[in-house]
């Protein structure tokens, strides 16, 4: 860009456009590596020169090209993130507060829906970017992410899984979701109840599985048969939408010869949409039964009764996480797997009360 140029796009209202450092350079007239060791922090460099740089940076609005730094040996302060989904709140809830205590470290987020068959695409994609670790946040097939856990750890990636347990070679941090329904279990026995319907805990996703687990742990503690303890009829209806998936199941447990008197939600809404069917049918919540969630998200409150749930110690479990994340960056690979476990509180709210004799 010639002199003259330059200054007629000064003049201009139309604001100077330039897609690379080397058009930067001409536009201030300065020779690119000398542009280049300005914006690599090199020493050696004048402070006018420093100067001149940042000034023109400013008042263009210039950019650098990230994805280049890489090429000159330098971190690319970049983590590729991959979401089991974009629809589980407290998934979203830990993908935002992991991306804002990285952003305060001066590290950039690269985000990606893991869609089954398609995890092999996403992580390579993420390491064609020289990405300097990639975290997986949800619960995942367990092969399919397993055999990229392997090709992470070849590279030489760091990597971190949140929330899945029990993963070949996985550096993990995750809920202790079994501990979770055994709080809520003892709660409930401790009140006089002996009979629990499932709101969505017999099929679902893998995470059933640990909340199954728990049930079956508190229920045997106490001198129980889970098998006859626990009455079921998620198989009835159709999982899409969680409130309606509640209400329905509400709908068909009502009329159940022997209906149990307390319900274990699989989460919140199947829990509030299951609250919310039993009061449609007549009954009052908790003289009549006593409903639980599992999460404790904000709407908990906002029922009538409010909702007794787990909390998931969102903010325990991602600084967690991001501990232990960026003690990997430029750090040797760990002989063993970094597993980590957060502890569960319960929240006891009106939705849960004594049996009735």
């Amino acid at each position: 860009m010639r002199a003259d140029t330059v200054a007629a796009a000064k003049k201009s209202s139309r604001p100077v456009v330039l897609r690379s450092t080397a058009e930067f350079a001409r536009h201030i007239g300065l020779a690119r590596t000398t542009v280049s060791r300005v914006l690599n922090q090199q020493p050696g460099l004048r402070p006018k020169t420093i100067e001149r740089v940042q000034r023109a940076l400013a008042e263009t609005g210039f950019t650098p090209n990230a994805h280049a730094v890489h090429l000159k040996g330098k971190r690319t302060a970049m983590i590729g993130i991959c979401m089991e989904d974009l629809a589980t709140p407290p998934a979203v809830r830990k993908l935002a507060a992991l991306q804002r205590l990285l952003r305060s470290r001066g590290i950039a987020s690269l985000i990606e829906v893991y869609t089954p068959g398609v995890g092999r695409d996403v992580v390579r994609h993420f390491q064609s970017l020289r990405v300097e670790a990639v975290v997986f946040i949800g619960h995942f097939l367990r092969d399919e992410i397993e055999a990229r856990l392997t090709e992470l750890t070849r590279q030489g990636t760091p990597h971190l899984v949140i929330d899945q347990f029990g993963l070949k070679g996985a550096n993990t941090v995750a809920l202790d979701r079994a501990a979770g329904m055994e709080l809520v279990v003892n709660h409930l026995l401790d009140l006089g109840h002996r009979s629990f319907g499932s709101l969505g805990i017999t099929k679902g996703p893998p995470s059933r599985i640990d909340r199954q687990t728990g049930i079956q742990a508190a229920l045997r503690a106490r001198g129980l048969d889970p098998a006859a303890c626990i009455v079921s009829v998620d198989h009835l209806h159709e999982r899409s939408n969680d409130f309606e998936y509640g209400r329905l199941l509400a709908g068909s447990l009502v009329g159940l010869a022997e209906r149990p008197t307390a319900f274990l939600g699989y989460n919140d809404e199947i829990a509030i949409g299951a609250l919310r069917g039993f009061q449609e049918a007549g009954l009052r919540v908790p003289r009549d039964v006593s409903v639980t969630g599992f999460n404790n998200q904000e709407i908990c409150g906002m029922t009538s009764p409010a909702l007794t749930t787990v909390d998931q110690s969102i903010e325990d479990t991602v600084a967690t996480a991001a501990e232990i994340l960026l003690g990997q960056l430029g750090a040797a690979p760990t002989a063993k797997p970094i597993v980590r476990t957060i502890a569960p509180a319960l929240v006891v709210r009106e939705s849960t009360g004594p049996v009735r004799a």
